[in-house]
């Protein structure tokens, strides 16, 4: 029996050393700006979490289709605050007397690392992926009844069939992805319902403009 050696993966290593020589220049800059003990250990954390929050939220609105304006805000936010402090470190700043502006920087991260990552936690998402998709019926075999001839009067011309008309098309500038979505959207208001949902609705769930909103709904209907 022949067992395999893992092999490293360059890419993990790479990472693995980029991330400790951010971490510990993180720790010297904390450090260096009054904060000692285990809070100089804890900076390193707050920036590269922040960092990590930011970009997974950043991936599931993405993938809902939604803004991500507050989501890139704080990542740019912690990513300036992970560059900066890595090239604080390189001969810029004298770390033995550093100036009271980036002692203010360091002592206030946390307050902001906190509200960043509240705001990150708790935005708010689609509720298309909430809504339970609802149980097909189950099929139930029709019962033929065999029908009594029924004698017939004057004959009738059957009447013209109506036209059906053409469901509206989607808006031009939508792209399909986030057309299927809001068919999504309106299958699931449908069976909560029992009503097609209306251009309101559709634009407070997707956050688009009223006439493309309007279009998209009539489309849907």
């Amino acid at each position: 029996m022949t067992t395999s050696i893992p092999r490293p993966d360059a890419v993990l290593v790479q990472a693995v050393i980029a991330g400790a020589l951010s971490f510990a220049h993180l720790h010297d800059l904390a450090a260096a700006a009054g904060q000692d003990g285990w809070k100089a250990w804890a900076y390193p954390v707050s920036v590269d979490l922040l960092l990590v929050a930011a970009w997974r939220r950043l991936r599931i609105l993405r993938a809902h289709g939604e803004p991500a304006r507050a989501a890139w805000t704080w990542f740019a936010v912690a990513l300036a605050a992970s560059l900066g402090a890595n090239v604080a470190t390189a001969g810029l700043l004298d770390l033995n007397d550093v100036p009271d502006w980036l002692r203010i920087l360091v002592a206030g991260w946390p307050a902001l690392a906190f509200l960043g990552g509240t705001l990150l936690v708790h935005s708010p998402t689609s509720e298309a992926a909430d809504v339970a998709e609802p149980e097909p019926l189950p099929v139930v075999e029709p019962i033929t009844v065999p029908a009594e001839p029924v004698p017939v009067a004057d004959a009738v011309e059957p009447a013209e069939p109506v036209p059906a008309l053409p469901a509206a098309p989607p808006p031009a500038d939508v792209p399909p992805a986030l057309v299927d979505h809001a068919r999504k959207l309106a299958d699931a208001h449908r069976a909560s319902t029992g009503s097609p949902i209306d251009a309101s609705t559709l634009r407070d769930r997707l956050g688009l403009p009223g006439p493309i909103a309007d279009q998209l709904a009539a489309h849907l209907a």
